[in-house]
């Protein structure tokens, strides 16, 4: 239990500071080629762990597996995370942080509407609550950084579509987190180097560049400033955040189960933004901390839910599993009858 509890804590900060840290590395390299960077060490971290399990299985990827790697790629490292690094580099470390926390509540919609999976009423109470506490910390009357808040939302609605569809996936082909996040990583980090490559095309570029917002897209850098002058930050977020993140996430969940290391997720709301203000001297708006506190009531509902329903599913294998033993007695009993001597 130990172990786990040390798992769940790095985990736990590692994720807490990952804007902070992005933040800071923001000046040296471009969003999107941060993005590549981080999501190519970070698989390459999980990588030994992965073929370990896979090799366990005595599974070797074939066309469907990178197929479906391909599409949580896409969804994940394309979509949600260039969402996420963009709205880090327009708004604040703390404000993008608690609103990516709120992915879960997307996943239990997403899980809903795709998977037809049962809300629960603590569920479905955890998704309000938190759906008030994002509307507290957008304050639409007073909006100020619309852009930041739009990208920093998509980023959180697509990661949650990320998990409903990675765990689809891994369900259908039989892969544990690690083996999925890490090629996922290896996938979506590919697919973004040649959408990177394709902005170096010389009319591609020239035609961004004629478009205001596209303009910083145009001829994407993609080594520019990997040198030992940034290494260490580089490895922070390579290393520490993105791989060993995850990485101590899925050991914490092997040793205990998924309510458990969700724990990382739900304690990042408030953790979060008392990081960034300390560490990079960020301001916490009245709403901004009254969002927080209504979304971490959100997370603590989502999170006791979550270990009744654990509860009530163990307690039914387990009144299946006697049902099953004492159904399988029976034939023996009546063959044991039967053989016996007649008197």
């Amino acid at each position: 239990m130990r172990k786990t509890l040390l798992y769940i804590a790095f985990s736990t900060l590692m994720f807490s500071s990952m804007e902070i840290a992005l933040k800071s590395a923001g000046g040296a390299f471009n969003p999107i080629q941060l993005n590549l960077i981080r999501f190519f060490i970070g698989g390459v971290v999980l990588l030994p762990i992965a073929l370990r399990a896979l090799h366990k299985q005595h599974h070797r990827l074939t066309k469907s597996d990178w197929g479906l790697f391909f599409l949580t790629g896409f969804v994940c490292v394309i979509i949600s995370m260039t969402l996420y690094q963009l709205a880090i580099s327009v708004d604040e470390a703390s404000t993008v942080a608690v609103l990516f926390s709120c992915n879960p509540v997307f996943a239990l919609i997403f899980s809903y509407l795709i998977l037809h999976e049962r809300l629960g009423r603590a569920n479905l109470i955890a998704v309000i609550v938190s759906i008030v506490g994002l509307v507290v910390i957008v304050n639409p009357a007073h909006l100020t950084n619309p852009v930041g808040l739009i990208l920093a939302i998509g980023s959180a609605l697509t990661f949650g579509l990320y998990s409903i569809v990675s765990r689809w996936g891994s369900v259908r082909h039989q892969f544990n987190g690690i083996i999925m996040t890490c090629f996922t990583f290896f996938a979506g980090t590919l697919e973004l180097l040649v959408v990177m490559l394709v902005t170096h095309i010389p009319v591609v570029a020239g035609g961004m560049r004629q478009v205001g917002w596209l303009h910083q897209f145009a001829a994407l850098p993609i080594l520019q400033n990997v040198s030992l002058q940034y290494f260490w930050i580089l490895f922070f977020i390579g290393v520490c955040v993105t791989g060993g993140g995850f990485a101590f996430y899925f050991l914490a969940m092997e040793r205990s189960d998924v309510s458990t290391a969700s724990l990382v997720f739900f304690i990042k709301p408030g953790l979060a933004p008392i990081l960034a203000a300390v560490l990079i001297h960020e301001k916490i708006l009245t709403n901004t901390i009254v969002g927080i506190v209504i979304i971490l009531i959100g997370s603590v509902i989502t999170f006791m839910g979550n270990r009744v329903k654990a509860r009530e599913s163990a307690l039914a294998e387990e009144d299946a599993r006697e049902f099953q033993e004492a159904d399988d007695e029976v034939p023996a009993k009546l063959a044991a009858h039967s053989e016996s001597p007649i008197d």
